[in-house]
Parts: C-alpha cells; sequence; structure tokens
C-alpha cells in the first residue's frame, strides 16, 4: 500500500535546528508536488511549505521564510524540511504531504494525495 513515512522530529532549544524527512513508500515522487504542514494544540493545520514537481517554484509562508527550506531528492525517493533558528511558536506536528499544486485566484494549494502520520516538533525556550 502507498503511504509516506516520516521521522526526524523531536525538542530542540530554540535557536536550534531540525531537518525532517519523509520517504516514499510503494510509489514515487516523481510528478508530484510536495509539501509540508503543521498543526498545533487548538490551532487548524497549515501549510508552511510547497514544492512544484519541477521543483523550479517554492511557497513558504512568512513566518518560516529564511528559516525553513524544502526540497526533494528524486534519487532517495524522499523529502526533506530544514528548520533552522527554530522558535517556540515552531512547536508542533508537522505533516509531509504530496499532491498537485492548485491555483485558486492566486491562492496556491496542495490537492494532497498522500499523507505522513505526523512528526512532533517541540522548541524550547
Amino acid at each position: 500500500e502507498a503511504h509516506l513515512v516520516e521521522s526526524g522530529g523531536g525538542l530542540v532549544q530554540a535557536g536550534g535546528s531540525l531537518t525532517l524527512s519523509c520517504a516514499a513508500v510503494g510509489f514515487t515522487f516523481e510528478n508530484y508536488a510536495v509539501g509540508w504542514f503543521r498543526q498545533a494544540p487548538g490551532e487548524e493545520r497549515e501549510g508552511i511549505s510547497l514544492l512544484s514537481s519541477d521543483e523550479d517554484t517554492t511557497y513558504l509562508i512568512n513566518s518560516v521564510r529564511g528559516r525553513f527550506t524544502i526540497s526533494k531528492d528524486s534519487a532517495k525517493n524522499a523529502m526533506y524540511l530544514q528548520m533552522n533558528n527554530l522558535k517556540p511558536e515552531d512547536t508542533a506536528v508537522y505533516y509531509c504531504a504530496v499532491g498537485e499544486l492548485t491555483d485558486d485566484n492566486d491562492v496556491v494549494r496542495l490537492d494532497a494525495e498522500y499523507w505522513g502520520q505526523g512528526a512532533q516538533v517541540t522548541v524550547s525556550s
């Protein structure tokens, strides 16, 4: 059965770094757009970074711009989220997803076909 497997979450002090990984099982990332989402306690899930299938276009929300980097390694069939200078407000469960990008009145979204199981990231102050 095709699915995504996440790894790399954990506890880190403010200012520290973590890298989340997401591996595809039973399918390949080729031709898929990929993205990372997060959900903090009591909050709705939000998209934080998207990468187009051709890897030419990256989308980042303002709160992580300059600190987070999304990437994809087709040879390893994996995607990553490098997170630097982490802040307590980055504490959340992080999810990877793959699917198709949609553009609705200049609002870009990922229509996800697969989701990872989630990885807890906790940033202490």
